[in-house]
């Protein structure tokens, strides 16, 4: 590959509202891989709310001029000196986790997401909203040729984080469960949740998600504030408002779990004790995730295959796509096709 090759990207330039319009297109060389990284040409990109929180400067920025997204389908055209497991050629998924110390405590108990020194794809290095992006190969999730880029991709951050949540969750076997948001990743959970016998009620203020969960096999949808027709044994709160905290809570039955889903939520207003926590109620909160999480849930996805609902996008409109994200406007998750 030339030294000099150029590729066309998206950075967050100035954080901010999108109306100042936060990301802007440039042209940049090609990143050459060093030690284990792999060169991947990205083939389609998914949109996640997390690029949406690093635009608008919720997500404080950790360098100028980044390139975000995380859920990237794409294949290896070169490799770094020290790269030895993953082949040219090799279609791979490049997710949220980018890397980890390998050697602190949580590391070692198998907590790799709680790891002070992880990295992320879009955030601490250039991510997917570009054509090419360099990625460890340790970190890196082989693909299935006969898998379709557009359904792949929102699996790699959507499915894999809303696997976890479930996890956090501790939904009992046969169990009722309340999603708060029906968004790219709830879509997922939802019916991994469905697959286990489990009984879900959607909260949710758009009206093309209520019908979109229907559809899915899910028992009932109703509006964002709505209470749920029954007692929830789990809930997971997917949409960023912490307003929902509480209204989440006192819809769980006793001994119930709440798990948070997002990466940024709005302030949680003052919880009353005896109402909303009281009744071994519990309260978590889910970090990224782990490599394990993600051969689980791909192993899972590859064994029940899931409806993946997106709406594409050329590459030129991945503004666009973040403002019909912000707007509710996207029905399961957006996803970008990056030109060759």
């Amino acid at each position: 590959m030339a030294a000099a090759e150029e590729m066309s990207a998206w950075i967050v330039d100035r954080p901010g509202p999108l109306a100042a319009g936060p990301l802007r297109r440039v042209v940049r060389e090609v990143p050459r891989p060093t030690g284990r990284e792999l060169l991947v040409q990205v083939e389609t990109c998914a949109v996640c709310r997390t690029d949406l929180h690093l635009a608008e400067g919720d997500l404080p920025p950790k360098r100028p001029g980044t390139v975000p997204g995380h859920e990237v389908v794409g294949r290896v055209v070169a490799r770094g000196p020290d790269a030895r497991t993953v082949p040219d050629g090799t279609r791979v998924g490049v997710a949220w986790l980018r890397s980890t110390c390998g050697e602190c405590r949580y590391c070692r108990r198998g907590a790799e997401n709680l790891c002070p020194d992880s990295t992320y794809t879009g955030w601490d290095a250039d991510g997917g909203y570009a054509q090419y992006l360099t990625a460890d190969e340790r970190y890196v999730h082989p693909l299935p040729e006969g898998l379709s880029a557009r359904t792949a991709a929102p699996l790699l951050c959507a499915g894999i984080i809303g696997y976890r949540a479930l996890n956090r969750a501790e939904l009992p076997e046969g169990g009722v469960l309340g999603l708060y948001g029906f968004g790219a990743s709830a879509h997922l959970a939802a019916q991994v949740a469905v697959a286990r016998g489990a009984t879900v009620h959607v909260m949710t203020r758009s009206p093309q998600a209520r019908a979109l969960a229907l559809e899915l096999g899910c028992a009932s949808a109703t509006n964002a504030y709505g209470a749920p027709p029954e007692p929830l044994d789990s809930a997971i709160l997917f949409a960023p408002v912490g307003d929902l905290v509480p209204i989440a809570l006192r819809a769980l039955d006793r001994g119930g779990t709440l798990s948070v889903a997002g990466i940024h939520l709005t302030d949680i207003p003052a919880l009353d004790y005896r109402r909303d926590l009281f009744q071994e109620r519990t309260l978590r909160s889910v970090t990224a995730n782990t490599r394990a999480d993600a051969r689980e849930f791909l192993a899972f996805a590859a064994e029940h295959p899931l409806t993946v609902a997106t709406t594409p996008y050329p590459f030129d409109r991945a503004d666009q796509a973040l403002a019909d994200l912000a707007a509710d406007r996207v029905n399961g998750a957006a996803v970008l096709t990056v030109p060759r």
